[in-house]
């Protein structure tokens, strides 16, 4: 009899069985004990008919049908007889157990040991939300009854721990089975109906309407078991296959939602019924345990998500490199690369890719035959098979394995007949291929695709049929040439037409080719005739579609042995674009972007180069190192776009004063080099820096205004110094001693300069410690009326006292200060203690000679956030109105762009400061800035005053000056007035104001107070 009808006539007859045990209850505990024996009988014939792989579970399905039937008999017969339903009830307690460890069993063979950590929080999940409903509704009632005694309330709390223990096993079973089979469906509808039969047991027991309910008793459980044990799919629960862990589906993601949702729905459902929560502890806790376990869910899909993005990043560099193989040893490398990514780091792992290869002469096995014939059907499907089923060659690699993922390499429209092109295994621990075998289909396909153009490229030599190869070349974008004993072109690809500009065949290769390449070629086809391997990539010129230059990399094979080729295989490919785009990336890397002279690290490597030959020949090898000076101010007033182009025609300039041998380069900023070689005398050199500085003396046009370059150089040469590292830092002392020593000259490094540019970094950290202490001083020189010879104003110097050093004038530091941004915290201090100073003299002196206090500013100051606001702080500081300060800046400024500094500017003028331009004449503003700027006052500089007695041009300017200053409304203060001369000529000129030594030196804060009270007698004394 057919299994199938066994299971059906044994389902009929547990049917009828299940009819009379409802409607006799007279004939209940024999026909238990009927149906119990049949479905032992029934497990025992499909043990004998299948022969499972493993037969305890089933055994124990048997027992646990045994102990239920035999355990319900005595419990029902000892309504007079106590002993016998107390035997009864342990019996029941033990079937519990029985039945989850036979669960538990089938769930260990299904997975074979391995942990589907998923599976287990789902299967967790559920039981905690059915054990809260039981808990509710079952447990709960019994546990707080207090008519029962405590040995009772444990027996009936027993039960629907032992129902809940076999629902997780079950559950945890239903999940490691991937494909819903006949006898699992069978095993669940019993189990799932004899927890049914057991609730409503418990139910009934509280109320007896619902009694009906459990009609069937446990006989539904018999014949599911029974059921199960006849149907041939039983096997399937104790086979020894691993299967893919099984995916959260939407059935399952409905039934955890469900689980977690039980705990409000019966917080829900206690209050509007009972008005109250009495199990909160414990429905909290569930609860708890619930939530917990759907949060580790969540954070194992994360990784598992996470795992996936690996992957498939994997995937995508592994098909790259695939594409970039050229031969089946580039695709078995790129295959272990991505496998490698593939799996979790530090996975032990072994990869071989087997090619499909036969000889027709060669027989071959039946077992190697049907294996490929599994392959061949199975297309690129992975699956798992032991170590010692697969090839011999590659098991003897595979040993510290026992499970391999065999993925078969199939190609469905192969030219070549044979879908198969080889096979890749994977050997690693089974739980990691578990997760490999999506990814690995995907990894075999393009393998597969990679092997078949390696193939196909390959055949295009190996193949008898010209035709088949014209078909295999006709798209292709490469020129194939064939080419005979006298460099003709035999043969020509379609695409030669498209690149050449005509079709070459007939024509001499050399022709086809730039006239000053023809010799190499010849050399290049010669060389190949004669067996020389050609190196890889030569490129060679030729005239392409529209007449113009193409640059083609040619690759040559000798087939002249092949009968079906019999000459040279030439591939050109047009490579123009690349080789361009080359060119321009190496320019790029070599040389500066904005001048397009040699960068740093090309400057470099001409400078050994240069050395290496100097030392060879004995010339002379010189370094420039080149600054421009005050650059800074450019930047700051006109802005970065004007200094940049100040930076082009600049490298212009010096490039233009360069030899042809000799190298320009931008260093970075405003800091240029040159190299000078192939001199024999140092003095060639110097002549070379004289040359750099005649051409940067003509002014610069940019946008239609004259600028002025001024350059300091260092120089140096080998002399001096043998090597790169020593020269470069010889050539930048050289350069800080020529800034220090003024602007627009050049300086040759001597071994003294070394302890100049210590002095100088001493000079700077001092500085730094000075500002850090206050270790200042200021002296005010007096600004005078030229008619009335009394003073309206002092202008504040700031010296510094050194400790070591005494006072240090600042032209020795201010540079310093400027270089290393400790300007803005010296200038503060300055502007500070001359306002506390002038508010002193302001409280000591009568109102009709109250002075003003001039400081200067620099624009750093100017840069920095919140100076108004700052300016505003100290006037309120000191408790002197704005009219007492006047603040100098430089010409420089009047030309930048910067309008922030200008509205800072117009806030302090509207407040009362006013605003003066120190050292005017001297700078690169032109005069119509000073109609646009809020400008008080003009300080006209020293060096036009000490010219203008016997210079007429200087005369002149200073009157233009004057008479300018007069139309703007502005005032003029004469800087350097040394003697009365000077004094006479600028009051009949009109110039109001004057300052300088004929009235007084600079003096401290008591000696300035003396003087406004006795001025007269002290221009007296100076004179």
């Amino acid at each position: 009899m057919p299994a199938r009808w066994a299971a059906a006539l044994f389902g009929a007859v547990m049917a009828g069985l299940g009819v009379l045990f409802s409607l006799e209850p007279a004939f209940r505990t024999p026909v238990r004990l009927l149906a119990g024996a049949l479905a032992v009988a029934a497990v025992l014939i499909g043990l004998r008919w299948h022969r499972p792989a493993e037969r305890t579970g089933w055994h124990l399905l048997a027992i646990a049908v045994v102990l239920s039937s035999v355990g319900s008999a005595a419990y029902a017969l000892g309504t007079d007889a106590p002993w016998l339903r107390t035997g009864g009830t342990i019996v029941l307690l033990g079937f519990y157990p029985v039945l989850a460890v036979a669960l538990f069993l089938f769930v260990r063979h299904s997975t074979k040991g391995r942990r589907d950590r998923g599976g287990l929080l789902d299967a967790l999940t559920l039981t905690c939300g059915v054990g809260l409903l039981a808990w509710t509704f079952v447990i709960g009632p019994r546990v707080r009854d207090a008519d029962l005694a405590l040995a009772d309330r444990v027996v009936l709390v027993a039960f629907p721990v032992g129902g809940l223990l076999c629902l997780g096993m079950l559950a945890r079973l239903l999940i490691s089975v991937r494909r819903r089979l006949p006898a699992v469906l069978c095993l669940t509808a019993g189990v799932v109906t004899m927890l049914a039969v057991d609730v409503v047991t418990d139910l009934a027991a509280l109320n007896q309407d619902l009694a009906y309910l459990a009609v069937f008793g446990r006989i539904p459980l018999y014949a599911g078991i029974g059921a199960a044990a006849l149907l041939p799919s039983m096997t399937e629960l104790t086979r020894d296959v691993v299967r893919q862990p099984a995916e959260l589906s939407r059935t399952r993601l409905a039934l955890l939602a469900l689980a977690s949702l039980v705990a409000p729905a019966v917080l829900i459902f206690q209050v509007g019924v009972d008005g109250r929560v009495p199990d909160l502890t414990v429905i909290a806790g569930l609860s708890a345990c619930t939530f917990l376990l759907v949060l580790a869910r969540m954070a194992g899909i994360m990784s598992s998500h996470r795992l996936a993005l690996a992957r498939e990043r994997g995937l995508r560099e592994a098909s790259e490199a695939l594409v970039s193989a050229a031969d089946a040893d580039g695709v078995a490398e790129a295959v272990r690369k991505a496998v490698a990514q593939l799996l979790p780091a530090d996975t032990m792992h072994r990869v071989v890719l087997a090619m499909a290869f036969s000889e027709p002469d060669q027989p071959v096995s039946a077992e190697t035959a049907a294996q490929s014939a599994q392959d061949r059907a199975a297309g690129t499907s992975a699956r798992l098979v032991a170590t010692r089923d697969v090839d011999w060659a590659v098991a003897v690699r595979m040993t510290q394995f026992p499970m391999v993922l065999r993925c078969p390499l199939v190609l469905a429209d192969r030219p070549t007949g044979d879908p198969l092109v080889g096979v890749l295994h994977v050997g690693a621990p089974a739980n990691a291929l578990l997760g490999l075998q999506r990814a690995l289909e995907v990894l075999a396909t393009q393998v597969a695709l990679a092997l078949e153009r390696i193939a196909l490229s390959e055949e295009v030599v190996r193949r008898n049929s010209e035709a088949y190869f014209r078909t295999l070349v006709l798209n292709t974008s490469d020129v194939i040439l064939i080419v005979d004993e006298e460099d003709r072109v035999r043969y020509a690809s379609p695409s030669a037409g498209h690149v050449l500009g005509a079709d070459p065949v007939g024509v001499m290769l050399p022709d086809v080719i730039h006239p000053g390449d023809r010799p190499r070629l010849s050399g290049v086809l010669a060389g190949v005739r004669r067996g020389m391997t050609m190196p890889t990539g030569i490129d060679f010129r030729a005239v392409g579609r529209r007449r113009t230059e193409v640059m083609l990399e040619m690759h040559c094979r000798d087939l002249r042995a092949d009968q079906t080729v019999a000459g040279l295989v030439v591939t050109l490919r047009d490579v123009t674009e690349r080789r361009q785009l080359e060119r321009e990336l190496t320019h790029q890397a070599f040389h500066d972007a904005l001048t397009g002279l040699a960068n740093r690290v090309l400057f470099a490597d001409r400078l050994q180069h240069a050395l290496a030959r100097g030392a060879r020949d004995g010339s002379v090898v010189g370094v420039l190192f080149i600054d421009l000076d005050d650059f800074k101010i450019v930047n700051d007033t006109l802005g970065h776009a004007v200094g940049d182009q100040l930076l082009v025609a600049v490298a212009e300039r010096i490039a233009g004063a360069l030899r042809v041998d000799d190298t320009a380069a931008r260093l970075g900023g405003d800091e240029f080099a040159a190299l000078v070689e192939n001199v024999q005398d140092p003095g060639a050199v110097e002549e070379t820096a004289a040359r750099i500085l005649a051409a940067l003396a003509h002014p610069i046009i940019i946008d239609g205004e004259p600028m002025q370059a001024v350059a300091s150089i260092g120089i140096t040469t080998t002399p001096e110094a043998d090597n790169a590292d020593e020269l470069l830092r010889q050539a930048d002392l050289a350069l800080y001693v020529a800034k220090g020593a003024g602007k627009n000259q050049w300086r040759r490094y001597q071994s003294h300069l070394h302890g100049a540019m210590v002095e100088r970094l001493e000079l700077r950290s001092a500085l730094d410690h000075a500002v850090a202490e206050g270790n200042f001083l200021l002296q005010y020189q007096p600004i005078v009326d030229l008619a009335s010879d009394e003073a309206v104003g002092f202008e504040a110097l700031v010296r510094w006292h050194h400790p070591e050093r005494g006072v240090i004038p600042p032209d020795q530091f201010i540079e310093v200060a400027e270089e290393s941004g400790l300007i803005v915290p010296m200038g503060r201090w300055v502007l500070d203690q001359a306002l506390h100073t002038v508010a002193q003299w302001r409280r000591i002196l009568p109102r009709t000679r109250q002075p003003y206090v001039s400081v200067n500013v620099s624009v750093r100051q100017f840069r920095e956030a919140g100076f108004v606001d700052q300016v505003r702080a100290s006037l309120d500081f000191a408790g002197v109105p704005p009219q007492a300060l006047m603040l100098e800046i430089t010409e420089t400024l009047l030309m930048g762009d910067d309008e922030q500094i200008w509205s800072d500017l117009a806030i302090l003028r509207d407040l009362g400061v006013r605003i003066a331009i120190d050292d005017f004449g001297t700078g690169y503003s032109s005069l119509g800035y000073l109609r646009q700027r809020p400008i008080d006052v003009l300080k006209i500089d020293k060096m036009f005053i000490d010219d203008m007695v016997n210079d007429d041009q200087q005369f002149g300017l200073v009157r233009g000056i004057v008479s300018l200053a007069h139309t703007l409304n502005l005032t003029v203060v004469a800087e350097g007035i040394e003697d009365a001369t000077h004094r006479e000529i600028l009051a009949q000129l009109g110039c109001p104001l004057g300052q300088g030594y004929f009235f007084s030196s600079p003096l401290d804060a008591t000696e300035a107070l003396n003087w406004l009270r006795a001025p007269q007698a002290s221009i007296a004394a100076a004179a």
